[in-house]
């Protein structure tokens, strides 16, 4: 049985990493996947008593994700669908490309942390379309804003899939991940942005020939606002809702998505259905990425099956035996995630070590959320950020390995040494 399924997951995983020359939904695959592993497991595992206690504890646990991400994701459409996100981009105003880098840089690494690193590389990379016109200006740009946003995620409970996972799971806290990490994620995008910084001196920024058009805004000021501070404060409360009630953060997502659905109605409520209809809830929910979500569901539950069989413990203890240091261990996973999903990287993770033997907040779970956030940047297929960027811009896969990877890797492996300077300042 061990056998089957592990072959079984390393085919469903073989499909998931090369999802865009086979041209297959890496959804799709996922989901085979989970039925197949579960239907062995239920077949050639015994107890059925047994395997079915496994399959409600796992299904709870991938619900509360699921349910997260759901609520997370309507948020930001609803702000989007309102056009609260020129509270931001309005604001970027500046000649000289180089400060505009910096400026970028930054401002994605910290929305990245308030929202997530594929929302905000969606909304930057939009903006940089309105900001630049040469396209190979915009290469440059949508590179360092995969790396921002992967970095930002890093370091914030709620800016990164696998830093979430890791937050549900109990296995990181939100003030703790936010003081260790934030520095090495800091330094896996400053390193890179000095050379880029090198690399662009001297160009201004040309700016595409506006065209006014007026139908495009259909919110006014005052809803743009008042729609991108409640979505905001929503996302950002969900932490403090969690650490004061002790309630998993799937309950405040959908807390804080409820009361944006009341403000939403009471604002638009005089207007006509056909003027409000794109601004509604309801309008948001049809808008997010369920494929994402579907996925999340199959390969989470797939994983689980290499937990309840402890096929996960049993790798954890072939790593330990023939590396022997986690240290390197965290960081060979991170560089894995560069080719493959961190999604399922980091579920694997979970399931690999124990939280009796890895307390929560211990170096393990914080150098994980690091190396797994920040290592798909290296590669642009190795994270959601990158494959968005790619979509977005028509980068190359050779172009950004060229200009970007090694850039990326040098701020990956940065980051790494600021983190175990910092771990080995504070612990001793």
């Amino acid at each position: 049985m061990v056998i089957a399924l592990v072959i079984i997951f390393a085919a469903a995983y073989v499909c998931i990493a090369l999802e865009h020359p086979l041209k297959v939904n890496k959804s799709a695959s996922a989901l085979i996947g989970a039925g197949l592993l579960w239907t062995i497991y239920a077949l050639m595992g015994g107890d059925h008593h047994l395997i079915s206690e496994n399959l409600n504890e796992s299904l709870a646990a991938t619900a509360q994700i699921v349910f997260f991400l759901m609520g997370a994701m309507t948020i930001v459409e609803v702000v989007d669908a309102h056009n609260g996100f020129r509270v931001i981009t309005s604001r970027i105003k500046t000649t000289k490309i180089t400060s505009l880098l910096w400026l970028v840089g930054f401002v994605t690494f910290f929305l990245s942390a308030i929202l997530d690193n594929l929302t905000t590389t969606i909304v930057m990379i939009s903006l940089m379309k309105k900001l630049l016109d040469r396209h190979d200006d915009r290469l440059f740009f949508a590179g360092i804003i995969v790396v921002a946003a992967n970095a930002g995620g890093a370091w914030s409970p709620i800016g990164d899939v696998t830093t979430t996972m890791l937050w549900i799971g109990g296995q990181i806290t939100s003030l703790a991940i936010i003081k260790g990490v934030f520095l090495a994620s800091l330094a896996c995008l400053v390193v890179p942005l000095l050379f880029l910084n090198f690399i662009l001196r001297g160009r201004k920024v040309v700016s595409p020939i506006a065209v006014d058009n007026g139908s495009e805004i259909t919110t006014t000021p005052f809803e743009q606002n008042l729609m991108f501070f409640m979505g905001i404060g929503c996302l950002v409360a969900v932490p403090i809702f969690k650490t004061i009630t002790h309630l998993p953060p799937f309950m405040g997502i959908l807390f804080g998505l409820g009361l944006l659905w009341l403000v939403g109605e009471i604002l638009h409520r005089k207007k006509e259905d056909e003027f409000k209809e794109h601004l509604t809830l309801v309008s948001a929910l049809k808008h997010i990425d369920m494929s994402s979500i579907v996925f999340f569901i199959g390969i989470l539950l797939a994983v689980a099956t290499l937990e309840h069989t402890h096929i996960l413990t049993a790798l954890a203890e072939w790593l330990n035996q023939a590396i022997g240091r986690q240290d390197i261990i965290v960081v060979l996973i991170g560089l894995f995630s560069a080719v493959v999903d961190n999604v399922p990287l980091v579920a694997a993770s979970m399931g690999m070590y124990s939280m009796a033997t890895y307390p929560a907040d211990s170096f393990l779970w914080e150098f994980m959320a690091y190396c797994a956030g920040t290592g798909g940047s290296i590669l642009i297929i190795g994270s959601a950020a990158g494959v968005a960027a790619m979509g977005l811009e028509k980068i190359h896969f050779f172009w950004y390995a060229k200009k970007i990877g090694g850039l990326a890797a040098l701020g990956y492996f940065s980051g790494i040494f600021v983190y175990i300077m910092q771990y080995r300042l504070l612990h001793g």
